[in-house]
């Protein structure tokens, strides 16, 4: 065990790759500012969508994007809802699939009930 352990390293502490000849490609900063008046700085690519919220670094309440000193409005945004299992399950199947696999389902459930039912009674 001891022939196999790496000495004098700390693992994923420090990166053994070098930055030459590494291009990084050309980033904008924004700032985003907490209700607590935290102001968290990020860097993002120039193409980048950069979103309207982001959580503070220091207290991990919602920050908003501030452009030219100034939050952005956020009563335009529509919060988006989560779909329910059942609304991604349409999306895959019709209600009459849905129904074909409930009646292959039903039938293998009761068959298995019967035979269970039948060795319960061959065993008393």
């Amino acid at each position: 065990m001891a022939d196999s352990t790496m000495r004098g390293m700390r693992l994923g502490a420090t990166s053994l790759e070098s930055d030459v000849n590494v291009h990084l490609e050309q980033r904008v900063k924004h700032s985003y500012q907490c209700a607590a008046g935290h102001i968290s700085e990020l860097k993002f690519f120039i193409d980048a969508e950069v979103p309207q919220t982001w959580e503070c670094k220091t207290c991990g309440k919602e920050a908003v994007l501030l452009v030219n000193g100034q939050t952005v409005d956020l009563s335009h945004i529509e919060e988006k809802t989560p779909r329910s299992h059942w609304e991604m399950l349409l999306e895959r199947r019709s209600i009459e699939e849905l129904q074909e696999l409930l009646d292959e389902q039903l039938v293998n459930l009761r068959a298995k009930r019967a035979a269970a039912a039948e060795n319960a009674r061959k065993a008393s």
